[in-house]
Parts: C-alpha cells; sequence; structure tokens
C-alpha cells in the first residue's frame, strides 16, 4: 500500500447530500466546501466524483463551472449512495511492488458497527463501480474503514486496537497483522489503544496520528492535562515514541495541538458535546495539503506545522465548522488513486 504522499493520478470524492448529516442548513455551506475542495485538488490530479442522479450531477457540474473548474479533470460517477466517507467505504488502492501494476482491496462496511443502519448500503457501492475502475479487486473478507489504518508506504502500519479488534471480535491481532501482510504488504503493525472517546469510528487512526514522511509521524496531542482526551492522546504519544518502524528505526514524532469544538443543539446521530474534530484529518494531494480547520484558536498553529512538515506542498485551510456535524473531515472526504 503506498504511502498518501506517493504520485496520485486520481482523488475520489462523493457529493454531500443529506441533511440528516449535515443539519441545519448545513447542507449548501458543505457543497461550498466541496467545490473548494475539487478547485484545488483538480489542478493536479484527476477527480473521479460519484453524483447520485442526473439532476445532481447537471447541478454539480454547472457549481463546478461557475468556479471555474475543468470539466475535463473531473469525472462524474451516477451511483446510489448514502453518505460521503469514501475513506471508509471505499476502495484502499494497493501496487504490486515488481509490476506497479495497480489494485484494489474492498474492505466490508458495516456503518460503524451497526451504529447507523441507514448507512449500510454504503458497503455495495463500490461492488456497483467495479467497471469504473477496471482494476483488479482482492476482498479480504474483514470489516474495516479505510480510515482505520495510516501506512509509511515503507512497510509499517499504525492502527487501533479500540477499532480493528471491534470490527472483528473473532479474530486475534495475529490474524489481522497477517491479513495486513498478505494484502498491503505490511511488515509491522504498530497498535495504539484507543481513538478520543466521542468519535463514533471507534479510534480511527486519521483522528490521532499520521505520517508526514516514512520516519515521521505527526500525533494529536491535548496540552491541557484536565481535558478528557489527554490521558489517551498522551498514552498514544508515548506508544509511538517509543515505537520503531520495521527496519527498527525510531520515529521522529512530532505534536500537533487538537481543536474543541463543541456541538450545538442541532448535533448529529445523538452525538453528544465535544465533537470529534483532529487536525490530523488533512489529505496530502500531489501539489497541496488540504488541512481540516474548524474555527479554533489551534488552527493557525496547526496549519504552521503542517507547512513544515510539507515544504514543497502548499497547505491550504479548508474550513470543516460544518462538515464536522457529519462526524469527519477533509482525509474522510477523500481517497487517493496512486498512479
Amino acid at each position: 500500500m503506498p504511502a498518501e504522499w506517493e504520485k496520485h493520478s486520481a482523488v475520489w470524492l462523493v457529493w454531500p447530500h443529506d441533511e440528516i448529516t449535515f443539519p441545519d442548513g448545513r447542507i449548501k455551506k458543505v457543497e461550498k466546501i466541496y467545490v473548494e475542495i475539487i478547485k484545488h485538488l483538480h489542478e493536479s490530479e484527476d477527480v473521479e466524483l460519484l453524483v447520485l442522479n442526473e439532476k445532481m450531477k447537471s447541478n454539480v457540474t454547472e457549481m463546478l463551472a461557475r468556479a471555474g473548474v475543468d470539466a475535463l479533470k473531473i469525472t462524474l460517477h451516477i451511483t446510489d449512495y448514502a453518505d460521503v466517507w469514501i475513506r471508509d467505504y471505499g476502495p484502499t488502492f494497493i501496487k504490486n511492488p515488481e509490476t506497479r501494476e495497480l489494485a484494489w482491496i474492498k474492505w466490508q462496511y458495516n456503518a460503524y458497527n451497526n451504529k447507523f443502519p441507514q448507512l449500510i448500503k454504503d458497503n455495495e457501492v463500490f461492488f456497483a463501480l467495479r467497471k469504473d475502475i477496471d482494476k483488479r479487486m482482492f476482498e479480504p473478507g474483514i470489516l474495516m474503514e479505510g480510515g482505520a489504518i495510516e501506512v509509511n508506504g515503507q512497510g509499517t502500519a499504525l492502527t487501533t486496537e479500540q477499532c480493528l479488534l471491534s470490527r472483528n471480535p473473532k479474530l486475534s491481532k495475529n490474524e489481522i497483522e497477517k491479513l495486513f501482510k498478505d494484502y498491503l504488504g505490511i511488515k509491522k503493525i504498530i497498535w495504539l489503544k484507543q481513538g478520543l472517546p466521542q468519535d463514533h469510528t471507534d479510534g480511527h487512526m486519521d483522528e490521532l496520528a499520521r505520517f508526514v514522511s516514512p520516519n515521521k509521524i505527526l500525533c494529536a496531542y491535548e496540552e491541557n492535562q484536565t481535558d478528557e482526551n489527554f490521558k489517551i492522546l498522551e498514552a498514544n504519544y508515548q506508544s509511538l515514541i517509543k515505537s520503531t518502524d520495521n527496519n527498527n528505526k525510531p520515529f521522529e514524532v512530532v505534536k500537533l495541538p487538537v481543536p474543541h469544538i463543541i456541538y450545538d443543539s442541532n448535533k448529529p446521530f445523538e452525538a453528544e458535546g465535544k465533537a470529534p474534530a483532529s487536525y490530523t484529518n488533512f489529505y496530502i494531494g500531489n501539489e497541496v495539503v488540504l488541512a481540516s480547520v474548524f474555527k479554533d484558536v489551534n488552527d493557525q498553529r496547526a496549519l504552521e506545522t503542517l507547512q513544515s512538515c510539507f515544504p514543497n506542498h502548499k497547505v491550504i485551510p479548508i474550513d470543516c465548522s460544518d462538515v464536522i456535524y457529519g462526524g469527519g473531515g477533509v482525509h474522510c472526504m477523500t481517497q487517493q488513486q496512486p498512479v
């Protein structure tokens, strides 16, 4: 499995439509965010965009044209879907290290351990789109979302026990590791214990820690010791600074501050209190890094830290203060397809 910073041919996205996911009139605001994301990304990688029907296709095409998006860089796929979090139910692309042949993994998806039955149908989306990808597909058969793992492209992966073991209670860590080695070419897995307590994904890695190079990790960190997230994020940080890659080399681990977003009365899916927001939920494009920001006092520090890690990319803030009402950020909304 290539690292996210390796060259992409395309990025996959799903157009938003569900006012349950984005309540209280936020859907229009989120549509504008999608236009912004596509405009930034399509300049250096093609965009594969899912839409529900011909009417939506026409509306989206018009919105993108008004924004100056090059239609030749956009392919729209009409298909049925429930939600926008393509990172979790969409393809995970892999590459044969010898032939460079591209293929993809279809994980099983059950809407975060059946928390949201209305989203279960998203497990079928990419069975319907197999011809559109036109690559070999592999099915390991385990329940997993793409946001649950993070790789450095050199054989090391990060994940959490909370997520992978709760999804697959009949499998041991060793059995899951073997599947990752067989299907993703992973040689070593670093297991963190758990994720943010308010995160409905049960500990996705893209909310906790991300590789920014083969030996450098950005780690979400709470500085306030009285905050409910402090002990969890401190434990993750300590685990990472004590970890080594598959060549037994230690990582450089950089702390990334966390935002503090409180849902208002129109909270989604019975969520309460603090939103599962994190600056680690960024997308690494070919020329840009799209950074989730939240109108928070820590936004600027996070942007500066990201820019220091990506000197050859332009770091672009994407306001996710409305997007987070769906429970995710920019990384959850995107899925890279390597060259």
